[in-house]
């Protein structure tokens, strides 16, 4: 594997819920073409990394999974 994933599950679900979501709005809505395009292509980014678990953005910031789970106990 070439990454840690540092999502946990539930944010991992919550990602894919929500780009469906961003996905029909502007389908949906009619916004511009512009607009169309950027939400689709962001609605995609979110997609994929909710089912990979990985997302880089947290990733820069020093984000983990382990450091999630540390925080329970």
């Amino acid at each position: 594997m070439l990454y840690r994933k540092n999502l946990p599950v539930w944010e991992r679900w919550l990602r894919v819920i929500l780009g469906l979501a961003l996905i029909a709005y502007p389908i949906l809505a009619t916004p511009p073409l512009l607009f169309t395009v950027l939400a689709l292509v962001s609605a995609a980014v979110v997609i994929v990394t909710g089912f990979i678990g990985f997302c880089p953005a947290c990733a820069m910031v020093g984000r983990t999974w382990l450091d999630q789970d540390s925080r329970k106990g």
